[in-house]
């Protein structure tokens, strides 16, 4: 049996505080407030010492927990990317699996809903076809399955629209002779993962719309 000799709160992280058992100098184990608040870890408390091994197994549950939490604050997170996390924080993966379940059951991680509005958000906002938004879903560790999915449930008339809205953005920035500008608008809408048919109609849509400013600006003069 044992017994808590004195309750210390940590310096730095204020929500721990460190167990002292048995008058010794050294604290035996640190936890959370919360838990030293369910389990009435007090000064002067007899405690066992499967009890308190019980205590510390929680603790680690609770810290992995907590963290997952901080790593959710700044944006959505993959599953992948919080055991990546807590692996960088030294959470052993059993603890880490069972902080994940737990976000799991609570709606706070869902792969399938984050491929689906990374997908749609960076095609609108970074004009991106589907092809490379599956990449990038994969390297973020997205299954494939899920990835190739999410990307499928894009509509095929808004990716064609937004590589002609890209073309027409980058087609003014693009120096050479005619010819060679379409080859360079070209390769540059493959790399951001448009298909070959509708690279071809973004170039040609851009070649148009320069023609007609261009059209325009001498009519007005």
């Amino acid at each position: 049996m044992l017994v808590i000799t004195g309750v210390e709160q940590d310096r730095k992280a204020k929500q721990r505080y460190h167990l002292f058992v048995n008058d010794s100098q050294e604290p035996y184990t640190s936890v959370h407030e919360d838990l030293l608040i369910k389990f009435r870890l007090l000064k002067g408390r007899e405690i066992h010492g499967d009890e308190l091994k019980q205590i510390v197994q929680e603790d680690s549950k609770h810290r992995a927990y907590i963290l997952s939490l901080s790593h959710l604050g700044a944006r959505q997170r993959t599953e992948k990317e919080i055991m990546r996390y807590l692996a960088r924080k030294e959470i052993d993966p059993e603890t880490a699996e069972k902080a994940l379940e737990r976000l799991r059951q609570e709606g706070l991680v869902n792969d399938k809903q984050y491929a689906n509005m990374y997908a749609s958000e960076r095609m609108r906002t970074q004009m991106k076809g589907r092809r490379l938004l599956q990449q990038e879903l994969v390297q973020r560790g997205i299954s494939r399955d899920m990835a190739k999915q999410a990307s499928q449930k894009l509509n095929e008339q808004s990716e064609t629209d937004i590589a002609i809205r890209a073309a027409h953005k980058k087609w003014p920035y693009i120096k050479g002779e005619p010819r060679e500008r379409k080859q360079k608008l070209a390769v540059f809408l493959l790399r951001r993962g448009f298909p070959m048919n509708t690279v071809r109609e973004a170039v040609k849509a851009a070649v148009l719309g320069m023609e007609d400013d261009e059209d325009g600006h001498m009519l007005d003069n």
